[in-house]
Protein backbone atom coordinates (compact mmCIF):
# COMPACT_ATOMS: atom_id res chain seq x y z
CA UNK A 1 0.00 0.00 0.00
CA UNK A 2 1.12 3.23 -1.00
CA UNK A 3 1.89 5.71 2.04
CA UNK A 4 -0.77 9.00 2.29
CA UNK A 5 1.58 11.56 2.55
CA UNK A 6 0.19 15.08 4.02
CA UNK A 7 1.30 18.36 4.30
CA UNK A 8 1.39 19.49 8.51
CA UNK A 9 -1.44 21.61 7.62
CA UNK A 10 -4.12 19.46 7.09
CA UNK A 11 -3.81 17.37 10.23
CA UNK A 12 -5.29 21.42 11.80
CA UNK A 13 -9.07 21.10 12.73
CA UNK A 14 -9.93 23.78 10.25
CA UNK A 15 -11.26 22.63 7.31
CA UNK A 16 -9.72 22.08 3.54
CA UNK A 17 -9.79 19.96 1.22
CA UNK A 18 -6.40 17.98 2.11
CA UNK A 19 -8.39 17.42 5.48
CA UNK A 20 -11.21 16.06 3.61
CA UNK A 21 -9.22 14.20 1.36
CA UNK A 22 -6.97 12.54 4.59
CA UNK A 23 -10.53 11.66 6.11
CA UNK A 24 -11.90 9.48 3.15
CA UNK A 25 -8.90 7.45 2.19
CA UNK A 26 -8.43 7.08 6.01
CA UNK A 27 -12.30 5.75 6.59
CA UNK A 28 -11.55 4.05 3.20
CA UNK A 29 -8.83 1.91 4.93
CA UNK A 30 -10.54 1.63 7.57
CA UNK A 31 -13.04 -0.28 6.20
CA UNK A 32 -11.37 -2.27 4.40
CA UNK A 33 -8.66 -3.07 7.45
CA UNK A 34 -11.94 -4.47 9.35
CA UNK A 35 -12.79 -7.52 7.13
CA UNK A 36 -12.01 -10.58 8.52
CA UNK A 37 -9.18 -11.83 7.02
CA UNK A 38 -9.67 -14.49 4.85
CA UNK A 39 -7.21 -17.29 3.13
CA UNK A 40 -6.95 -17.52 -0.53
CA UNK A 41 -3.89 -18.50 -1.74
CA UNK A 42 -2.99 -21.92 -3.02
CA UNK A 43 0.26 -22.29 -1.99
CA UNK A 44 2.29 -21.46 1.05
CA UNK A 45 5.27 -18.54 0.29
CA UNK A 46 8.04 -17.03 1.54
CA UNK A 47 5.54 -14.19 2.72
CA UNK A 48 3.37 -16.23 4.42
CA UNK A 49 6.02 -16.38 7.31
CA UNK A 50 7.28 -12.66 6.99
CA UNK A 51 4.76 -11.35 10.21
CA UNK A 52 3.18 -9.41 8.16
CA UNK A 53 -0.42 -9.06 5.84
CA UNK A 54 0.14 -12.77 4.56
CA UNK A 55 0.84 -14.00 7.55
CA UNK A 56 -2.07 -12.75 9.21
CA UNK A 57 -4.50 -14.26 6.54
CA UNK A 58 -2.65 -17.53 7.12
CA UNK A 59 -3.29 -17.45 10.92
CA UNK A 60 -6.17 -15.44 11.31
CA UNK A 61 -7.81 -16.79 8.23
CA UNK A 62 -7.08 -20.21 7.90
CA UNK A 63 -5.18 -21.92 11.13
CA UNK A 64 -7.39 -20.46 14.19
CA UNK A 65 -10.57 -20.93 12.93
CA UNK A 66 -10.47 -24.68 13.19
CA UNK A 67 -7.92 -24.23 16.19
CA UNK A 68 -10.03 -21.85 18.23
CA UNK A 69 -9.94 -21.89 22.28
CA UNK A 70 -10.02 -19.27 25.09
CA UNK A 71 -6.22 -19.30 25.24
CA UNK A 72 -5.49 -19.12 21.21
CA UNK A 73 -8.17 -16.34 21.02
CA UNK A 74 -5.88 -13.25 22.30
CA UNK A 75 -3.40 -13.97 19.58
CA UNK A 76 -0.62 -13.08 21.61
CA UNK A 77 2.88 -14.14 22.16
CA UNK A 78 1.98 -16.44 24.66
CA UNK A 79 -1.06 -18.11 25.79
CA UNK A 80 -2.34 -17.93 29.54
CA UNK A 81 -3.82 -21.19 30.86
CA UNK A 82 -4.69 -22.43 33.88
CA UNK A 83 -3.81 -25.37 36.09
CA UNK A 84 -3.95 -26.55 39.59
CA UNK A 85 -4.99 -23.37 40.14
CA UNK A 86 -1.93 -21.62 39.01
CA UNK A 87 -1.80 -19.30 35.95
CA UNK A 88 1.17 -19.82 33.35
CA UNK A 89 2.14 -18.40 30.14
CA UNK A 90 3.24 -21.27 27.65
CA UNK A 91 4.42 -20.68 23.97
CA UNK A 92 6.12 -22.35 21.11
CA UNK A 93 8.78 -21.60 18.36
CA UNK A 94 10.78 -22.39 15.40
CA UNK A 95 13.67 -20.69 14.55
CA UNK A 96 15.44 -20.91 11.45
CA UNK A 97 18.19 -18.27 10.55
CA UNK A 98 20.78 -17.73 7.81
CA UNK A 99 23.76 -17.93 8.45
CA UNK A 100 23.27 -19.70 12.14
CA UNK A 101 26.26 -17.82 13.39
CA UNK A 102 25.89 -13.64 13.24
CA UNK A 103 27.38 -10.62 15.25
CA UNK A 104 25.77 -10.70 18.40
CA UNK A 105 24.77 -13.88 18.63
CA UNK A 106 23.78 -17.74 17.12
CA UNK A 107 20.66 -19.77 16.71
CA UNK A 108 20.90 -21.73 19.44
CA UNK A 109 20.96 -18.20 21.86
CA UNK A 110 18.39 -16.82 19.39
CA UNK A 111 16.17 -19.88 19.98
CA UNK A 112 16.27 -19.47 24.16
CA UNK A 113 16.16 -15.73 23.97
CA UNK A 114 13.29 -15.50 21.47
CA UNK A 115 11.35 -18.32 23.60
CA UNK A 116 12.01 -16.43 27.27
CA UNK A 117 10.94 -13.15 25.59
CA UNK A 118 7.65 -14.21 24.55
CA UNK A 119 7.20 -15.60 27.61
CA UNK A 120 8.18 -12.13 29.42
CA UNK A 121 5.92 -9.79 27.60
CA UNK A 122 2.89 -11.72 28.47
CA UNK A 123 3.50 -11.14 32.07
CA UNK A 124 5.28 -14.59 33.31
CA UNK A 125 8.50 -15.01 34.82
CA UNK A 126 10.19 -17.92 32.22
CA UNK A 127 10.89 -20.92 34.02
CA UNK A 128 11.17 -23.99 31.68
CA UNK A 129 11.36 -24.63 27.84
CA UNK A 130 11.50 -27.62 25.36
CA UNK A 131 14.46 -28.07 22.77
CA UNK A 132 13.87 -30.09 19.39
CA UNK A 133 16.56 -30.09 17.04
CA UNK A 134 16.53 -30.66 13.35
CA UNK A 135 19.70 -31.17 11.69
CA UNK A 136 21.19 -31.44 8.67
CA UNK A 137 23.16 -34.48 7.45
CA UNK A 138 26.87 -33.53 6.60
CA UNK A 139 26.73 -30.94 9.91
CA UNK A 140 29.67 -30.42 11.37
CA UNK A 141 29.19 -32.18 14.70
CA UNK A 142 32.31 -29.01 16.36
CA UNK A 143 29.36 -26.81 14.74
CA UNK A 144 26.85 -28.75 16.45
CA UNK A 145 28.63 -28.65 20.06
CA UNK A 146 29.07 -24.85 19.84
CA UNK A 147 25.76 -24.19 19.13
CA UNK A 148 24.40 -26.14 21.80
CA UNK A 149 27.18 -24.71 24.70
CA UNK A 150 25.36 -21.23 22.80
CA UNK A 151 22.08 -22.62 24.59
CA UNK A 152 23.49 -23.79 27.67
CA UNK A 153 24.90 -20.08 28.39
CA UNK A 154 22.17 -18.03 27.17
CA UNK A 155 19.77 -20.79 29.13
CA UNK A 156 21.78 -19.97 32.70
CA UNK A 157 21.78 -16.31 31.35
CA UNK A 158 17.73 -15.98 31.54
CA UNK A 159 17.64 -18.68 34.47
CA UNK A 160 15.33 -21.18 32.84
CA UNK A 161 16.09 -25.21 32.52
CA UNK A 162 15.85 -27.27 29.20
CA UNK A 163 13.86 -29.78 30.88
CA UNK A 164 12.86 -32.07 27.74
CA UNK A 165 13.21 -32.47 23.83
CA UNK A 166 13.99 -33.94 20.62
CA UNK A 167 16.53 -34.31 17.71
CA UNK A 168 15.60 -35.53 13.73
CA UNK A 169 18.17 -35.77 11.33
CA UNK A 170 17.15 -34.76 7.90
CA UNK A 171 18.72 -35.43 4.54
CA UNK A 172 21.29 -32.60 3.19
CA UNK A 173 19.99 -29.68 1.55
CA UNK A 174 16.68 -30.40 3.73
CA UNK A 175 18.06 -27.66 5.96
CA UNK A 176 20.18 -25.18 6.67
CA UNK A 177 22.49 -26.66 9.16
CA UNK A 178 19.84 -26.81 11.57
CA UNK A 179 16.80 -26.01 12.88
CA UNK A 180 15.74 -25.14 16.71
CA UNK A 181 11.87 -25.67 17.86
CA UNK A 182 11.59 -24.77 21.70
CA UNK A 183 8.26 -24.61 23.96
CA UNK A 184 8.57 -22.59 26.63
CA UNK A 185 6.65 -21.90 30.14
CA UNK A 186 6.58 -19.57 33.19
CA UNK A 187 4.59 -18.34 35.92
CA UNK A 188 2.02 -15.18 35.36
CA UNK A 189 3.38 -12.65 37.31
CA UNK A 190 0.65 -11.44 39.94
CA UNK A 191 2.00 -7.43 39.05
CA UNK A 192 0.65 -8.32 35.10
CA UNK A 193 -3.03 -7.69 34.31
CA UNK A 194 -1.73 -7.47 30.61
CA UNK A 195 -3.96 -7.50 27.48
CA UNK A 196 -3.63 -6.55 23.65
CA UNK A 197 -6.60 -5.17 23.78
CA UNK A 198 -6.48 -2.90 26.54
CA UNK A 199 -5.41 -0.06 24.63
CA UNK A 200 -7.04 3.42 25.62
CA UNK A 201 -7.14 6.70 24.29
CA UNK A 202 -4.65 8.81 25.58
CA UNK A 203 -2.17 6.16 25.95
CA UNK A 204 1.42 6.50 25.55
CA UNK A 205 3.83 3.49 23.75
CA UNK A 206 7.04 2.94 24.31
CA UNK A 207 10.39 1.13 22.96
CA UNK A 208 13.07 -0.57 25.09
CA UNK A 209 15.76 0.75 22.50
CA UNK A 210 16.83 0.83 19.09
CA UNK A 211 15.34 -0.93 16.30
CA UNK A 212 16.31 -2.89 13.93
CA UNK A 213 19.68 -4.28 14.62
CA UNK A 214 19.02 -7.98 14.44
CA UNK A 215 17.18 -7.54 11.24
CA UNK A 216 20.52 -5.92 9.78
CA UNK A 217 23.48 -7.70 11.79
CA UNK A 218 21.67 -11.07 9.46
CA UNK A 219 21.33 -9.12 6.40
CA UNK A 220 24.91 -7.72 6.45
CA UNK A 221 26.29 -11.35 8.05
CA UNK A 222 25.03 -12.97 4.56
CA UNK A 223 27.43 -10.99 2.74
CA UNK A 224 25.20 -10.85 -0.24
CA UNK A 225 24.75 -7.21 -0.28
CA UNK A 226 28.43 -5.65 -0.60
CA UNK A 227 27.79 -3.46 2.54
CA UNK A 228 29.50 -3.29 5.55
CA UNK A 229 29.00 -2.13 9.03
CA UNK A 230 29.38 -2.18 12.44
CA UNK A 231 25.78 -3.88 13.44
CA UNK A 232 25.53 -6.78 15.86
CA UNK A 233 22.23 -8.67 17.00
CA UNK A 234 20.44 -7.05 19.76
CA UNK A 235 19.47 -10.62 21.28
CA UNK A 236 18.81 -10.96 24.87
CA UNK A 237 16.55 -11.92 27.63
CA UNK A 238 14.14 -9.40 27.96
CA UNK A 239 12.74 -10.22 31.81
CA UNK A 240 14.77 -7.80 33.50
CA UNK A 241 13.21 -5.33 31.10
CA UNK A 242 9.75 -6.39 31.96
CA UNK A 243 10.36 -7.00 35.67
CA UNK A 244 11.31 -3.36 35.79
CA UNK A 245 8.15 -2.05 34.21
CA UNK A 246 6.01 -4.04 36.56
CA UNK A 247 7.76 -3.41 39.28
CA UNK A 248 7.45 0.56 38.47
CA UNK A 249 4.04 0.79 36.99
CA UNK A 250 2.43 -2.83 37.10
CA UNK A 251 -1.27 -1.45 37.08
CA UNK A 252 -0.83 1.04 34.53
CA UNK A 253 1.07 -0.84 32.21
CA UNK A 254 -1.28 -2.03 29.17
CA UNK A 255 0.49 -4.47 27.51
CA UNK A 256 3.19 -5.62 25.65
CA UNK A 257 5.21 -6.99 22.94
CA UNK A 258 8.49 -8.16 21.65
CA UNK A 259 9.01 -6.74 18.05
CA UNK A 260 10.76 -9.39 16.18
CA UNK A 261 9.16 -10.76 12.67
CA UNK A 262 7.60 -7.97 11.28
CA UNK A 263 9.32 -5.13 13.60
CA UNK A 264 7.62 -2.39 15.50
CA UNK A 265 5.30 -1.81 12.41
CA UNK A 266 3.90 -5.22 13.00
CA UNK A 267 3.49 -5.04 16.34
CA UNK A 268 1.48 -1.65 16.62
CA UNK A 269 -0.77 -2.85 13.51
CA UNK A 270 -1.78 -5.80 15.49
CA UNK A 271 -2.56 -3.47 18.91
CA UNK A 272 -4.42 -1.04 16.90
CA UNK A 273 -6.18 -3.52 15.51
CA UNK A 274 -6.85 -5.64 18.61
CA UNK A 275 -7.84 -2.78 20.66
CA UNK A 276 -9.68 -0.57 18.32
CA UNK A 277 -7.78 2.42 18.55
CA UNK A 278 -5.66 4.64 16.59
CA UNK A 279 -1.97 4.81 17.17
CA UNK A 280 0.58 7.89 16.00
CA UNK A 281 3.87 7.68 15.95
CA UNK A 282 6.27 10.12 16.66
CA UNK A 283 8.97 9.11 14.02
CA UNK A 284 11.76 11.89 14.87
CA UNK A 285 11.87 9.57 18.43
CA UNK A 286 12.37 6.54 17.35
CA UNK A 287 15.49 5.39 18.39
CA UNK A 288 17.61 3.94 15.13
CA UNK A 289 21.31 4.02 15.36
CA UNK A 290 23.13 5.94 12.25
CA UNK A 291 24.88 2.45 11.17
CA UNK A 292 21.51 0.82 11.37
CA UNK A 293 19.84 3.58 9.33
CA UNK A 294 21.77 3.96 6.66
CA UNK A 295 21.98 0.46 5.82
CA UNK A 296 18.47 0.77 5.57
CA UNK A 297 18.40 3.80 3.09
CA UNK A 298 20.86 1.68 1.01
CA UNK A 299 18.79 -0.50 0.88
CA UNK A 300 15.00 1.19 0.62
CA UNK A 301 13.70 -0.53 3.91
CA UNK A 302 12.01 0.98 6.68
CA UNK A 303 13.62 0.56 9.80
CA UNK A 304 10.15 0.00 11.26
CA UNK A 305 9.50 -3.49 10.00
CA UNK A 306 12.83 -4.47 10.29
CA UNK A 307 13.22 -7.06 12.80
CA UNK A 308 14.66 -6.98 16.61
CA UNK A 309 15.25 -9.86 19.00
CA UNK A 310 15.92 -7.92 22.37
CA UNK A 311 13.66 -5.20 21.90
CA UNK A 312 9.78 -4.62 23.36
CA UNK A 313 7.03 -2.49 22.88
CA UNK A 314 5.22 -1.45 25.95
CA UNK A 315 1.74 1.05 26.16
CA UNK A 316 1.00 2.20 29.59
CA UNK A 317 -1.46 5.09 30.31
CA UNK A 318 -0.32 7.97 30.05
CA UNK A 319 -0.25 8.90 33.78
CA UNK A 320 2.53 6.68 33.76
CA UNK A 321 4.61 7.21 30.75
CA UNK A 322 7.28 9.44 32.44
CA UNK A 323 7.79 6.95 35.62
CA UNK A 324 7.90 4.06 32.88
CA UNK A 325 10.63 5.05 30.88
CA UNK A 326 12.58 6.60 33.55
CA UNK A 327 12.59 2.54 34.46
CA UNK A 328 13.36 1.16 31.00
CA UNK A 329 16.25 3.27 30.79
CA UNK A 330 17.44 2.31 34.33
CA UNK A 331 17.86 -1.13 32.72
CA UNK A 332 21.45 -1.94 31.43
CA UNK A 333 21.13 -1.98 27.45
CA UNK A 334 17.82 0.10 27.03
CA UNK A 335 19.60 3.65 28.32
CA UNK A 336 17.94 5.05 24.56
CA UNK A 337 14.52 3.69 25.11
CA UNK A 338 12.16 6.73 24.01
CA UNK A 339 8.18 7.87 24.41
CA UNK A 340 7.54 6.93 20.29
CA UNK A 341 3.29 6.92 20.04
CA UNK A 342 0.22 8.35 21.36
CA UNK A 343 -2.97 6.45 21.35
CA UNK A 344 -6.10 7.69 19.74
CA UNK A 345 -9.41 7.27 18.49
CA UNK A 346 -9.66 7.26 15.29
CA UNK A 347 -9.04 6.50 12.59
CA UNK A 348 -9.56 2.48 14.86
CA UNK A 349 -7.29 0.40 13.73
CA UNK A 350 -4.81 2.35 12.09
CA UNK A 351 -0.66 3.58 12.28
CA UNK A 352 -0.25 6.72 11.43
CA UNK A 353 3.19 8.37 11.11
CA UNK A 354 4.18 11.92 12.00
CA UNK A 355 7.04 12.25 9.53
CA UNK A 356 10.33 14.07 10.80
CA UNK A 357 9.61 16.71 7.18
CA UNK A 358 6.16 17.62 8.93
CA UNK A 359 3.81 14.75 6.95
CA UNK A 360 1.76 12.12 7.96
CA UNK A 361 1.42 8.53 6.55
CA UNK A 362 -0.29 5.33 7.23
CA UNK A 363 2.24 2.69 8.27
CA UNK A 364 0.69 -0.55 7.14
CA UNK A 365 1.32 -4.20 7.92
CA UNK A 366 4.18 -5.53 5.88
CA UNK A 367 3.85 -6.59 2.32
CA UNK A 368 5.60 -9.49 1.02
CA UNK A 369 8.82 -11.14 2.47
CA UNK A 370 11.60 -8.11 2.52
CA UNK A 371 14.03 -10.09 5.10
CA UNK A 372 13.94 -14.13 5.16
CA UNK A 373 14.42 -16.25 7.23
CA UNK A 374 16.27 -13.98 10.10
CA UNK A 375 14.31 -15.62 12.95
Amino acid sequence: MNPLVEPAAARHPAASPGDAREREVLERIDRFRARQPRFKDSRITMSHGAGGKASRALVEGLIVPKLTSPALAELGDAGIVELGGVRLAMTSDTFVVRPIRFPGGSIGELAVNGTVNDLAVAGARPRYISLSLVLEEGLDAAELEREIDAIARAARAAHVDVVTGDTKVVERGHADSMYICTTGIGALDRRATLSSRALRPGDRILLSGPIGEHGTAILLARGELGLAADVVSDTRSLWPVVDALLEEVGPFLRTMRDATRGGVASVLNELAAASGVAVTVDEKCVPVSADVQGACELLGIDPMYVANEGKLVAAVAPEAADAALAALRAVPGCEAAALVATVGEAPAGLVLVDTAFGGRRVMDLLVGDPLPRIC
